[in-house]
């Protein structure tokens, strides 16, 4: 579970990012969180495993006060964390397998992770995240021989071999076509399903959040303004979210 009370963050620019912000996820939720560029849809995603911590406020992550979570029981902590970014965070001169096996360095002694020495376990584990996602395939090419929709496909098997409570995504589809976009949001709902992990997405488009979330969080200048089922986002939704009605390319990936 993971509850914001009243959070709030203050950037040393003086940018208010997030104002008393309160929610509770549940275990195993599908959520999207949406919102104009700059509302604060990032800071509220990366302040669940503290890579922005906040100022104001409590928030618990299991009962854990992450804002009291220092050095190695930050660590920790994140392992149960996985992350996805819009520029998929790979070494692209290594091969896919490689990749996803770097989520296992953080449990490994310092001089096998300098190496590259895994064991047996660690690889059969890597593997399978990549047989989850439909890329075992490309286990030994190089990452950057793969198209965005693959590599995308790469840091979620990342994810997955970290063997996570939580993946928190940010803008995991903003640079790929309208497609493979649609074929990435079904692998994790799939993974969400399947192996009951929270998925938290900030996501541009409107469409996509509705069409695979269960719960969609409405972010305005660092306030949550709306917080309910996708099926009950309408247009009056949408105008209190984003406080003017959105173009076709704003709601939707493609016409």
């Amino acid at each position: 579970m993971i509850e914001f009370k009243e959070v709030g963050k203050i950037y040393p620019n003086g940018t208010e990012a997030l104002k008393n912000a309160s929610l509770t996820i549940e275990q195993g939720e599908f959520v999207a969180i949406i919102g104009l560029s700059g509302a604060g849809k990032s800071t509220l995603l990366r302040a669940i495993n503290q890579m922005h911590p906040i100022t104001s406020g409590e928030l618990l992550v299991n009962s854990q006060n992450v804002s009291q979570l220092k050095g190695k029981s930050l660590r920790l902590f994140r392992r149960n964390i996985g992350m996805v970014f819009q520029s998929f965070n790979l070494v692209k001169r290594t091969t896919v397998l490689k990749n996803v096996l770097t989520a296992k360095v953080a449990d490994m002694p310092l001089w096998k992770s300098i190496l590259g020495i895994y064991s047996k376990e660690d690889v059969l584990s890597s593997l399978s995240a990549l047989d989850q996602v439909g890329i075992l395939d490309k286990a030994y090419s190089r990452a950057d021989q793969l198209s965005g929709g693959q590599q995308q496909r790469v840091a979620l098997a990342r994810c997955l071999a970290q063997n996570p409570q939580i993946i928190l995504a940010d803008e995991p589809v903003a640079s790929l076509d309208p497609v493979t976009a649609e074929q990435v949001m079904d692998d994790f709902v799939r993974i969400n399903g399947d192996l009951n992990i929270t998925v938290i997405i900030n996501i541009h488009h409107v469409d996509l959040a509705l069409k695979y979330a269960k719960r969609v969080i409405g972010i305005k200048a660092g306030e949550i303004v709306f917080d309910g089922p996708a099926d009950s986002v309408d247009e009056s939704v949408l105008q209190k979210v984003y406080g003017r009605e959105l173009s076709d390319d704003e709601i939707m990936v493609s016409k």
